[in-house]
């Protein structure tokens, strides 16, 4: 008996970026993975840490509106980066959140009800480890839907290879 393949199985898609290579890098296949689903929706989600969120308040005398400066400024580099590879048959929203990176990425996975969640990983040292953990691995840990990590290692393996990771179709 044959089985059949779970149509819509990532219908809502969640890519986290912080704007590193290796995230650019991940978010061909959250692309990939939303092309193969018609009427998918992708949801770009950048997060801005809290205490970077803290440095800009404390300007906020000497420089107006600059939070929301800021938020257009993230919004442009979104729009820039990302949104020009997004066909129009795919749903394509951005979100911008301030706080705790992996709160806000299992908040937005639950409000959003995502299926997927799509993020690199960058190699941390084990200094940075201790006092922070590890973004990737409390998302996994907790997220309500799959998650798919890019190790940043996978990525320098594709380029020695001198290509792009393969999308499927």
């Amino acid at each position: 008996m044959e089985t059949e393949h779970p149509q819509g199985l990532f219908e809502k898609i969640l890519f986290c970026t912080d704007f590193s290579p290796n995230a650019d890098f991940a978010f061909s296949y959250a692309l990939a993975l939303a092309k193969m689903t018609a009427g998918s929706t992708l949801f770009l989600l950048h997060v801005v840490p809290e205490s970077d969120a803290q440095f800009w308040k404390s300007y906020i005398y000497e420089v107006e509106n600059v939070e929301e400066k800021a938020r257009q400024d993230i919004e442009e580099r979104l729009e820039r980066t990302y949104r020009p590879q997004v066909p129009s048959s795919i749903r394509f929203e951005t979100i911008f959140r301030v706080g705790r990176d992996w709160q806000e990425i299992l908040a937005t996975a639950s409000e959003k009800q995502a299926d997927l969640i799509v993020m690199g990983r960058r190699s941390q040292g084990s200094l940075q480890k201790a006092f922070f953990g590890n973004l990737t691995e409390k998302v996994s840990r907790q997220a309500p839907c799959s998650v798919l990590i890019i190790p940043l290692s996978y990525q320098e393996m594709v380029s020695r290879q001198g290509g792009q990771p393969s999308t499927g179709g």
